[in-house]
């Protein structure tokens, strides 16, 4: 696909992924945006949220759809509900947590596209619908999986 053609999905269509016990739902990576971005919807329950990090090749940017959501970059921290919008650079540290009323939504854009290849890279194909039930991380193979991404998993 290239810019020419346009993607047009209906709500909770994409491509689904279980990834660290939340469903990730691809709405458009690097082939439908010629590498420009990625666009994935996520829903989380209560307390999900990644240990601080650094993105050395991607932006970040997350707008809240449902919940509330703690965002953390570079010392500073703000929690939004719906319509909050965060914008995490690369290079810096960072890292988001749903609030512990959850769950959440979220719709995350990241700049360049990759990110799509990396929640595939560490995730599971998933259904459309449901929660898995929780399950310890595999930290070793997560760590390995940032690295091949140039992610940096920080403490």
């Amino acid at each position: 696909m290239s810019l020419q053609t346009p993607t047009l999905l209906s709500p909770g269509k994409g491509e689904h992924v279980w990834f660290l016990n939340h469903l990730m739902t691809v709405k458009a990576g690097g082939p439908e945006t010629d590498g420009l971005m990625t666009i994935i919807e996520f829903s989380a329950p209560a307390g999900f949220g990644p240990p601080p990090h650094i993105h050395q090749v991607e932006d970040e940017m997350f707008y809240v759809l449902e919940g509330e959501v703690m965002f953390w970059c570079d010392g500073e921290s703000r929690t939004y509900g719906p319509g909050g919008f965060a914008y995490l650079p690369k290079g810096l540290p960072h890292r988001f947590e749903i609030s512990p009323d959850g769950p959440g939504r979220v719709l995350q854009m990241t700049s360049p596209a990759q990110f799509e290849d990396f929640i595939r890279d560490y995730g599971e194909p998933a259904a459309e619908a449901g929660l898995p039930d929780p399950t310890e991380p595999d930290v070793p193979r997560l760590i390995e999986v940032c690295k091949r991404y140039q992610i940096d998993i920080l403490g």
